[in-house]
């Protein structure tokens, strides 16, 4: 089944991203901590009752939008007959949650399509600072409605790389000259600087999930730019185990450039 992406679904994805954010800005404190409970999840990971709230609103708008379509949130126990629909809504209610529990304004909602495991649809909006990003396949990325797309650097020599403090301190320790981001809270946050060119790379560790990342994904690849992991491949979602490997974010140029620097960590990660 090809999905229907067409501009009625679109908007119903972006309005709930829009007013599943305004219900998290209600618990939300600038410099300060959440008015929001905050319970621990298995593992030891905070959940927030806004993350809860969000994650409830989102569940019955957009399977509303698209009652075929199966389900992935971070926040919702998962259900295996998401692996039967070839449509899926991969969801981040709050990407970010430590940021958003102590005032940073960096935590963004996430809501991704996924058809037969390739996102088509993402949007990452950042309700705390004004910031929304869209995307669907074909129809380019854009930030605020304006068209974005990546750095057009020709080597990430001397270029702004994010990432995990570990994985900069060993690209650091190989030698290779470039200036390093400080810390961003938000995976899908960091992964759309690369889209919207602000940044000339993005990287990730082990684990990140689905709802990290596909969102993030389509926005990238509408901006000239992809995700990889150390082989050069793209993730693919839906799957019973929604957690990656290494991955990377970059304009399609670096692509290759990239992927022997992930390839690289992953080395270092098995010795």
């Amino acid at each position: 089944m090809k999905p229907t992406l067409d501009e009625g679904l679109l908007e119903a994805m972006v309005e709930a991203a829009l007013r599943g954010g305004a219900i998290a800005l209600d618990y939300f404190r600038p410099g300060a901590k959440t008015s929001a409970r905050v319970d621990s999840k298995e593992g030891g990971s905070p959940v927030t009752e806004a993350d809860h709230a969000v994650d409830a609103f989102l569940t019955k708008e957009l399977r509303s939008a698209l009652p075929q379509a199966g389900w992935l949130s971070e926040e919702t126990i998962d259900d295996p007959d998401r692996l039967a629909r070839d449509l899926v809504f991969i969801v981040d209610p709050i990407d970010g949650t430590r940021a958003f529990m102590s005032g940073d304004a960096r935590w963004a909602v996430c809501v991704a399509l996924v058809a037969q495991g390739q996102p088509v649809a993402g949007i990452i909006h950042l309700p705390a600072l004004g910031q929304t990003f869209t995307a669907h396949r074909g129809g380019g990325a854009f930030l605020n409605k304006q068209k974005i797309s990546v750095s057009p650097r020709a080597s990430l020599t001397g270029g702004l790389i994010a990432g995990p403090a570990q994985m900069l301190r060993e690209l650091a320790t190989s030698g290779m000259d470039f200036r390093a981001e400080p810390r961003i809270p938000s995976l899908a946050y960091r992964l759309a600087r690369v889209a919207e060119g602000s940044l000339d790379a993005g990287m990730a560790s082990t684990n990140a999930c689905d709802w990290d990342i596909a969102a993030a994904d389509i926005i990238l690849q509408e901006a000239g730019g992809g995700l990889i992991d150390p082989h050069g491949l793209p993730p693919i979602y839906n799957r019973p185990v929604t957690r990656h490997g290494l991955l990377g974010a970059a304009p399609g140029q670096l692509k290759d450039e990239l992927t022997a620097i992930l390839r690289r960590s992953l080395g270092r990660e098995q010795d």
